[in-house]
């Protein structure tokens, strides 16, 4: 599914109250632009049988107080499932998710700090980082223009 596909799906998706199928298409350049430095269009996401995605709190080896909340993204379902972490938790399901959607969610996800992609199969070392709050000004900015901008004369 292109980039476009996955950003008429969450319009199509969206409620149908009057502003919120506007506010999704008026951001779309700003996650078709962050999507655009990624390599997939689709990534794996660890999830819980009810839907839950499975967050991570990383801490800084070097300052132990840092800590930030992650969802880590895998480019294949064999490497999102091997990153499961063994436990006696309920069963993870990978399940994938266009990037665009990933990228939508993070926004609501108030606890999580980042994603993490990883962006070559059978490769976990290096993932590529994507800040909520990077993503969140920059949907900011473009709502500002968004709604400053003159209405359109189409008739």
């Amino acid at each position: 599914m292109s980039l476009d596909q996955q950003i008429q799906t969450l319009i199509d998706n969206a409620p149908q109250d009057g502003s919120t199928p506007g506010a999704i298409a008026a951001i779309a350049p700003v996650l078709k632009a962050f999507a655009d430095r990624l390599r997939h269009q689709h990534y794996y996401i660890l999830q819980t049988p009810d839907s839950n995605w499975l967050m991570t709190t990383l801490s800084n080896r070097l300052n132990v107080d840092l800590e930030k909340s992650v969802i880590y993204g895998f480019p294949s379902f064999e490497d999102a499932k091997a990153s499961e972490p063994q436990s006696n938790a309920p069963q993870l399901l990978a399940v994938s998710l266009p990037v665009t959607h990933i990228l939508f969610q993070l926004l609501a996800l108030d606890r999580v700090e980042s994603l993490i992609l990883f962006e070559t199969p059978g490769e976990r070392d290096m993932g590529v980082e994507v800040k909520r709050q990077d993503l969140q000004k920059a949907i900011a900015l473009q709502l500002q223009q968004y709604r400053s901008a003159p209405p359109s004369n189409l008739a």
